[in-house]
């Protein structure tokens, strides 16, 4: 059975437990408080629980839904009850069909409060993860809307046989206004961090966050460059339908960056087909060992990928240099970016990949800094624009010593030095 808010809960107004008014009053200045601010998610939720039993409600389950803007995210969990740990649970976006006969959903969509009783038939709530095997006699959900964007919500739940009565959901009621400002305020920020994080990656999102945009703002850094380019893929992409280039294209991404993440590098830029990457040298020696990793792996995943037939290739460019890193543009519209000569060669080397129909071409000073073992000559070569000759270096994938070494350097490294010591 659904309830409405305006509808007595339990008993008459008579007969109903009184919920001190300025206990009330406590929570809402703790919500809106410097306390409440500085505790993240986790905090809040807990906070507030345990405040809530304190001034004599009857909640034995407290959740937030907390949506966000996420390409893969559609929101967050959060669970307390008494005497319990903190449960967070993601939310992609699949799983909204899950919830399509949800009362949440319902409630979200109609934007009112609402309370569902453990006979309703109708709205199976007990099934939800977080309140399922929890004997609650009732929840109340409370939607926190905004003036624009989704709607988060809060779930109240007792165990009490007779459920909450009107004076103690007038007293939820109460809190709502201020629940909703903390939690937006926090959904702002989550958002905030993730898409700076998806689209312009960690390093560069705290860049900005700590207010470092003016245009023309740049500074000079030393890092390993990478760039990966897909091979023959102007031609397949003539002759497949866009969308189908499109899943290729996702694929491929799917593959090259979270290589490059778990070796601790960012993705600067998806140019068409190719993925400019950087990994910042607090040590000049580790920051190419790891880029060299990545180069391996990403060449060793895409050995293993097929898709309809389709098979890819793709040659990587390896470069140790100083790049200019910072705010370039025109007006109100720029972006952060890498750019100088260093830049310039990674981009001959890896033209260079294709000519000579090699996976992995690098410089002498990436190599000497990435303790590239099995690194062969690949001669001398004339790059567009630079005046003499490059030394470049590649490593013959099909040795499979050398394989090793570059799927992990580090690993490579280290068993040598063992292997000393026990000499």
């Amino acid at each position: 059975m659904i309830t409405t808010i305006d509808e007595p809960i339990s008993g008459k107004k008579g007969h109903s437990r009184a919920v001190d008014p300025t206990a009330v009053l406590s929570i809402l200045e703790w919500l809106s408080g410097d306390e409440c601010h500085a505790i993240d998610e986790a905090g809040l939720i807990a906070g507030l629980g345990k405040r809530l039993r304190q001034i004599g409600l009857p909640v034995d389950r407290l959740t937030l839904h907390l949506t966000t803007l996420h390409p893969e995210i559609l929101g967050r969990t959060l669970a307390w009850a008494p005497a319990e740990p903190i449960e967070i649970h993601e939310r992609e976006h699949s799983t909204m069909m899950a919830y399509t006969a949800s009362p949440l959903r319902k409630a979200m969509e109609s934007r009112e409060p609402m309370i569902f009783n453990a006979d309703d038939r109708t709205w199976q709530w007990r099934n939800i993860d977080v309140f399922e095997n929890r004997q609650l006699t009732q929840i109340m959900i409370a939607p926190l809307c905004n003036d624009d964007g989704p709607v988060s919500a809060a779930m109240f739940g007792t165990r009490r046989t007779s459920g909450f009565n009107w004076q103690e959901v007038e007293a939820i009621e109460r809190i709502l206004p201020a629940l909703r400002n903390t939690c937006e305020m926090r959904a702002l920020r989550q958002a905030e961090l993730s898409l700076l994080d998806v689209y312009i990656g960690p390093i560069t999102a705290q860049r900005i966050l700590a207010g470092r945009i003016r245009q023309g703002e740049v500074e000079t850094m030393e890092a390993a460059l990478l760039l990966c380019h897909l091979r023959g893929f102007t031609r397949l992409s003539n002759r497949l339908p866009s969308s189908k280039v499109i899943q290729l294209l996702n694929a491929y991404f799917d593959i090259v960056t979270p290589v490059i993440a778990g070796q601790g590098g960012e993705v600067l830029k998806f140019m068409g087909d190719a993925v400019l990457a950087f990994f910042p040298a607090s040590n000049a020696i580790l920051a190419s060992e790891q880029a060299l990793t990545a180069a391996g792996r990403i060449l060793n995943e895409l050995s293993r990928f097929e898709q309809d037939g389709i098979r890819l290739e793709a040659g990587i460019a390896l470069h140790y240099g100083q790049v200019s890193y910072g705010n370039i543009g025109s007006g109100r519209r720029f972006g952060l970016t890498v750019i100088g000569p260093d830049v310039n060669l990674l981009s001959r080397i890896q033209k260079t990949c294709d000519s000579l129909g090699k996976s992995i071409l690098m410089s002498d000073i990436f190599r000497q800094k990435s303790g590239a073992e099995g690194a062969v000559s690949a001669k001398f070569q004339a790059l567009e624009d630079f005046e003499t000759p490059v030394e470049l270096f590649t490593i013959p994938m099909d040795e499979p010593s050398v394989r090793r070494a570059t799927m992990d350097p580090l690993k490579e490294r280290r068993d040598v030095e063992a292997n000393q010591a026990r000499a």
